[in-house]
């Protein structure tokens, strides 16, 4: 499958990427964002980071967008617990 052009919408900015779907840039640019939390040091900072995570998201395709709800979390509860900054993603109808 050949990759496609996709605009990621957070809201404050607009991010041109590539990708195969919808749903897989979402989570790639989520995962990105869980990896410069976990990978900062300093308790200020990642308090600053988990605050501007973003909470809705929008790709936006050549035809189609598709919008996501994010859901963050501290401390993992659901599928994976104890992991720290997991997220859900549920798409908006």
């Amino acid at each position: 499958m050949a990759k496609r052009a996709f605009t990621i919408d957070i809201g404050s900015e607009q991010i041109p990427v590539e990708g195969n779907e919808h749903s897989k840039v979402a989570v790639k640019y989520l995962m990105k964002r869980r990896r410069s939390l976990l990978f900062t040091k300093d308790t200020a900072k990642v308090e600053k980071l988990f605050k501007e995570l973003p909470h809705e998201i929008k790709i936006i395709g050549a035809q189609v967008t598709k919008a996501y709800k994010v859901n963050w979390e501290k401390v993992g509860t659901g599928e994976f617990p104890g992991a720290r900054f997991t997220f859900t993603l549920d798409e908006v109808k």
